[in-house]
């Protein structure tokens, strides 16, 4: 036997070395072989021109007449594209329109030092403590209720859990299921306080006179592959073998999570539930807009970095596309959206015409330079494209012909900014929601 430390000579190392390489190469090639194949089809495009395509024209009815009036939008039009996006992209609703179950469960108006009241509510359809509910987290700045006046709020979805949003103590933990993701970094729940609060500057929107409203999405429909069929089991208290392929999927189950909790502010006299802006990033984004097109109680919309289904054009074809999202996320949409994976051209919609549905009311629409899944372009087409609709009923287009300059954002009724960086919600976006909402609720 050789002394130690022991020198196998390179005839002894170099199989060895070669055959545990070869090995780990090929249990890292069968992992990421999906996800590989997506990203070099994704590319592919990127580089390649966009296609010519053709928008349908939302003044335009399924009997090819066209709208020439407000009454002919609300009565016949309106209805028509909605319709259009529940069969063919969000789905029907299987759920109640109205929460019948609402209660304050905690309550403080000395939270944050004294400067804010936090409320934390349930809201449900049924009574019982055991059955499923969406608690909803409110803070609400307390110089505006000193003044006697009802306060406006941003409402939005959070992805992680109410905890998260904020170092608060009192926040009560989230006990649903949550995907695993980096930003966790693995942490039980109750050692997830504030990781998000980048996300979430409670205290910047608080300053600005404005409420926060949040719940998780999760407990409304959870973000993982079997998360409609959990759904229907937790608030149906039913199977679900038989969902049919126009039932809605999380974002529109996350939508009607955002109008159910709109039924709450409308109960709660210290709120102005004619001043509420609903908002979302990224997938909730998707079912902001979605939410504001269907609810016509929210007062502004807004969607930061949406992209494919939400706030982007599907026919451009650049960016995530409609069959990597329908992989990727199966449970978001509806199953016919599935039918246009590769053949976006076939829609008989396109994402310019939910920006249309949220008509006259003030909607705003954010990019990301480096955000090329969620083609910040697209985004700003859709929007410029909805602007006949705001024409016809009395108000402005988007106050843009061509993509503004990185950081300077256009707002009208119609808002758009396409900010420097990747992929998030930071301090400048809600700069700009909070200046838009100044803009429409100040004065009013």
């Amino acid at each position: 036997m050789g002394k130690f430390p022991y020198k196998a000579e390179n005839d002894e190392v170099r199989p060895l070395a070669a055959n545990i390489f070869n090995e780990a190469f090929e249990r890292v090639l069968k992992k990421f072989k999906t996800a590989c194949d997506l990203r070099i089809r994704k590319f592919q495009r990127l580089k390649a021109r966009v296609p010519a395509y053709t928008l349908p024209d939302p003044l335009i009815t399924n009997d090819s007449i066209h709208v020439e009036s407000a009454k002919s939008w609300y009565e016949q039009r309106r209805p028509e594209i909605i319709e259009l996006f529940r069969a063919n992209v969000y789905g029907h609703s299987w759920l109640p329109a109205r929460a019948t179950a609402i209660s304050i469960t905690s309550s403080d108006e000395n939270a944050l030092n004294g400067h804010a009241t936090r409320k934390e509510v349930r809201v449900g359809l049924k009574g019982r403590a055991d059955f499923p509910s969406i608690k909803l987290l409110l803070y609400l700045p307390n110089k505006i209720k000193k003044q006697g006046m009802r306060v406006p709020v941003f409402l939005g979805l959070n992805f992680y859990g109410n905890q998260t949003i904020l170092i608060d103590p009192a926040i009560s933990i989230n006990k649903s299921w949550v995907p695993k993701k980096p930003i966790l970094k693995g942490k039980a729940p109750d050692k997830l306080r504030g990781i998000d609060s980048s996300s979430w500057p409670v205290e910047f929107v608080l300053e600005h006179g404005y409420g926060l409203a949040t719940a998780y999405c999760g407990d409304i429909v959870p973000d993982r592959r079997d998360g409609l069929y959990l759904s229907i089991l937790k608030w149906c208290g039913e199977e679900a073998d038989n969902i049919a392929t126009d039932s809605w999927g999380a974002i529109g189950g996350w939508a009607w999570g955002l109008s159910r909790a709109m039924d709450y502010i409308e109960q709660d006299e210290e709120l102005d539930a004619n001043k509420v802006a609903v908002m979302g990033h990224s997938r909730l984004g998707k079912a902001a807009l979605w939410a504001g097109a269907q609810d016509e109680r929210f007062a502004i919309v807004i969607s930061n970095e949406s992209g494919c289904g939400g706030a982007a054009l599907s026919k451009r074809k650049f960016g995530e596309s409609v069959a990597e999202i329908n992989s990727s996320f199966p449970h978001w949409f509806c199953e016919h959206f599935k039918h246009y994976n590769d053949r976006e051209e076939a829609l008989p919609v396109d994402q310019h015409e939910l920006i249309a549905l949220i008509a006259p009311r003030p909607v705003y629409v954010a990019s990301a330079r480096l955000d090329l899944d969620a083609d910040p372009m697209g985004e700003f087409l859709a929007t410029k494209h909805a602007s006949p609709v705001y024409r016809l009923l009395g108000t402005s287009g988007l106050p843009a012909e061509e993509l503004p300059a990185v950081n300077v954002p256009v707002m009208g009724t119609m808002g758009y900014h396409i900010r420097t960086g990747r992929h998030g919600i930071t301090l400048f976006d809600w700069s700009r929601f909070i200046e838009f909402a100044d803009m429409h609720f100040k004065n009013k």
